[in-house]
């Protein structure tokens, strides 16, 4: 099930609402990633207490481990992971297109499906766009993606050209509506987003959301972003596309991006992100605050007693106190720094607190400004912030 209410706008921006089975999800929104049915390094208490509404998992490595029968034991990934809100599951079609490599040789694409090697022991595995919604079923995410080929950037070392873009983008189209249809079959109770590909071709784009836009999904999302291409076009397709899609349905960004790239992407019409970002640059000691980011293993941090972000209210920059009045931090950079060096398994775990924080509470602002009516006098003051740097 799915109801998406457009609440306000502001130019291309949009303040919206959505409820899904598993409670309603406010947008614009920021999704963080829990591949393997974890956000890496985070409880799902500090998730709830973030106030992040909504998580990722991966379908393709839940398939992989523990398996569809580990899944249906516990009636899908909500009761295994311990997380009572909604859940977004991928369809496995970028894992796929990542395992073959930069000549394409560890997968075989056909009309029906994908061919592959488990990278786990090696089995040959099919991957079809009914098998994809089966598993996704069984997992009982609240957002279901389509089955997709993700366009590369490059094939064969060339820059991928229009006509090779194309056949990709409309063997999607085909992979979009059996996707559909054996959601259909299957009864599945959760909402169907069909992918937008077409590659780096903004004619492409146009026609693959056009087709998309005939199923009449319960939502679109744009994908084949983030993939290897230089930042200027990822950004020229996401000022191009997402406004094109249907107004009355929720409009997701795959796998975008930096905070700055968030912000311009609502001012493009995108209601939805996500990222690994946060996490995979904070258990590289790369932090981000409101003014720059900060890399934690710099010499400079050795003795600095000051929080991470002096604006930031996440437990790592401010403390926090539980029912019985206990305390913990605030932690400072030299504390942080020190983890790091040493190789401690809670620097990585504060880092990608303190980074999620950052990015849902962004997007809490954003939601605030959006309310108010000031949203771009947000973002400029946004851009400028980050610029100043970090002291």
């Amino acid at each position: 099930m799915l109801r998406f209410d457009l609440l306000k706008t502001e130019g291309l921006a949009r303040r919206g609402r959505l409820q899904l089975n598993h409670g309603v999800v406010e947008t614009p929104i920021f999704m963080p990633v829990g591949t393997y049915g974890t956000v890496k390094g985070v409880l799902p208490r500090s998730l709830h207490e973030m106030g992040a509404q909504i998580i990722l998992g991966n379908t393709f490595h839940l398939w992989m481990r523990p398996g569809l029968d580990v899944m249906a034991r516990f009636g899908g990934l909500h009761r295994f992971e311990g997380w009572n809100k909604p859940i977004l599951t991928d369809s496995g079609g970028f894992q796929v297109w990542s395992l073959g490599g930069a000549d394409g040789k560890g997968r075989k694409i056909s009309e029906e499906g994908v061919r592959f090697s488990s990278p786990v022991n090696g089995d040959k595995l099919f991957l079809t766009p009914e098998i994809s919604m089966q598993i996704q079923t069984v997992l009982d995410s609240d957002i279901v993606m389509q089955f997709d080929e993700c366009t590369p950037y490059q094939t064969g070392g060339q820059l991928t050209t229009e006509s090779q873009a194309r056949a990709s983008m409309e063997l999607s189209l085909r992979w979009a509506r059996r996707s559909q249809a054996e959601c259909a079959r299957l009864a599945n109770r959760n909402a169907l987003f069909g992918i937008v590909q077409g590659g780096m071709f903004e004619n492409l784009r146009e026609a693959s959301l056009a087709a998309l836009a005939e199923l009449d999904l319960p939502g679109y999302a744009i994908g084949g972003v983030s993939v290897g291409e230089p930042k200027d076009e990822m950004l020229r397709i996401m000022a191009h596309t997402p406004h094109r899609l249907p107004a009355h349905k929720p409009r997701y960004l795959m796998g975008v991006g930096t905070p700055e790239d968030l912000v311009d992407g609502v001012a493009c019409g995108v209601d939805m992100f996500d990222c690994v970002m946060p996490t995979r640059n904070a258990r590289n000691g790369h932090l981000f605050t409101r003014f720059g980011d900060l890399k934690i293993r710099n010499a400079k941090h050795k003795i600095d007693e000051r929080p991470l972000d002096p604006t930031c209210r996440c437990p790592v920059c401010a403390g926090s106190t539980d029912a019985l009045g206990n305390t913990t931090g605030p932690f400072s950079r030299a504390y942080l720094h020190h983890l790091d060096r040493c190789g401690e398994m809670l620097g990585p775990m504060l880092a990608s607190m303190h980074n999620l924080h950052f990015y849902v509470n962004l997007m809490d602002e954003v939601r605030a400004a959006l309310d108010a009516g000031g949203f771009e006098a947000f973002r400029a003051r946004f851009k400028a912030d980050r610029l100043r740097g970090v002291d």
